[in-house]
């Protein structure tokens, strides 16, 4: 039998189509989030968003949250099903931000707050509480790993985590002059998934 004509043929569906994730915890487990196919947007996988918050433990409950490149806010919205009392999602891609929006309306999220605002500048001028978490997931190809360890150091509580999701190892001879201690580290494919903590604090102990 003749094959038909390409032209005939189904259309091979679209590569450049939204995407979606899974929250994997807490009150809002298997829900849903859109990720739009937007440049540099790269969710946390699910197995590493997994250990995270078996490192961090299942329950943040009154934890202050600071996801500061919030992208699909897979991160920040994952925090907050988990009980996190007040989570800052901080977007400066417009469309992202609705996004969020969208998703933090849907799932009638109270906790959450959505800020349009580059992370870095935020920040520098944030003179609120400090965060007992903040989520540092930047563009792999941005430069800004550095800049956003320095950066956290101006919003982390004395007992507080950072998590540095990156395309590289950082080890102890990097972060002690940016001001962290290495708590745990991962590698899931070509993603490197970092838990910090301050090395003063480190050092007291």
């Amino acid at each position: 039998m003749p094959r038909a004509p390409a032209a005939a043929r189904p259309a091979a569906k679209q590569a450049d189509k939204p995407g979606e994730v899974r929250l994997i915890g807490g009150q809002w487990k298997r829900s849903k989030l859109p990720v739009p196919a937007a440049p540099g947007l790269r969710p946390t996988p699910d197995r590493v968003r997994e250990t995270l918050f078996n490192w961090l433990g299942q329950d943040l409950s009154g934890w202050r949250c600071l996801d500061a490149f919030a992208g699909s806010g897979a991160l920040g919205f994952e925090a907050a099903s988990r009980g996190a009392s007040d989570v800052m999602l901080l977007e400066r891609n417009a469309a992202l931000v609705r996004g969020l929006r969208a998703v933090q309306a849907r799932l009638d999220a109270r906790t959450v707050r959505i800020e349009a605002a580059d992370a870095l500048a935020w920040m520098t001028r944030y003179a609120g509480a400090p965060f007992d978490l903040v989520l540092l997931d930047p563009p792999f190809d941005s430069g800004l790993f550095e800049p956003a360890l320095r950066a956290a150091q101006r919003v982390l509580a004395p007992a507080g985590r950072v998590y540095l999701e990156a395309d590289r190892a950082f080890d102890a001879a990097t972060l002690g002059p940016l001001g962290f201690a290495l708590d745990r580290h991962i590698r899931a494919g070509q993603v490197h998934a970092h838990l910090l903590s301050p090395a003063a604090r480190d050092a007291a102990a």
